[in-house]
C-alpha cells in the first residue's frame, strides 16, 4: 500500500489524509467497538497525530476506557461516521477507524485484541497474534507484530 492514504465519511463532509508508513491494523473484539461499528469488531490503524490530516467539521465525545483512561471519538457531525480517537495517555496518536478508508481491500488485521469478547461465530486465523483483552503497553504490543497494510 502506498505511503499515503485518504478516507472521509460517508456524507463526504468530513476527509482525511495520513502520510508515512503504512501502519500497524489491528481488530478489537471489544463491546464498545462492536457497538460503534454496528458489527462484530472495529478495525483500528494507529497513525502518528502528526501524519493525521483531517479537514472539515468534526464533532467529538469522550469516553472511559476499560483501562479507566479517555477517549476522545471524533465523528462527522452530519452522518455520524466515526472517524477516529485520540487516547488521554497518547496525544500525540490517534486511531483510525479503518472502515473510513476510500479503499479497504487490501486491509487485513496484524493482530486481535479483546478477544475474550469476541463473537462466538468468529473464528480467528491461529497464525495472527491475538490478546485475551487490551496490552497494558499498547505501544510495545504494537511494535511486536509485522504490520498488516499490504
Amino acid at each position: 500500500m502506498s505511503a499515503e492514504m485518504t478516507g472521509g465519511c460517508q456524507c463526504g463532509q468530513v476527509r482525511y489524509r495520513v502520510s508515512g508508513a503504512p501502519p500497524t491494523l489491528w481488530a478489537c473484539h471489544c463491546g464498545e467497538c462492536q457497538k460503534q461499528s454496528g458489527s462484530a469488531f472495529g478495525l483500528s490503524l494507529p497513525a502518528p497525530a502528526a501524519a493525521f490530516e483531517p479537514t472539515g467539521a468534526m464533532a467529538s465525545w469522550s469516553r472511559a476506557t476499560a483501562s479507566g483512561r479517555r477517549t476522545t471519538c471524533f465523528y462527522c457531525p452530519e452522518c455520524g461516521s466515526r472517524i477516529h480517537h485520540v487516547g488521554s495517555h497518547r496525544a500525540d496518536w490517534v486511531t483510525i477507524k479503518a472502515g473510513t478508508l476510500d479503499d479497504t481491500s487490501r486491509l487485513v488485521p496484524g493482530a486481535h485484541i479483546w478477544v475474550s469478547r469476541k463473537q462466538p461465530w468468529v473464528v480467528l486465523d491461529p497464525a495472527v497474534p491475538a490478546h485475551p483483552t487490551q496490552p497494558d503497553d499498547m505501544m510495545a504490543w504494537r511494535a511486536s507484530f509485522a504490520g498488516a497494510v499490504a
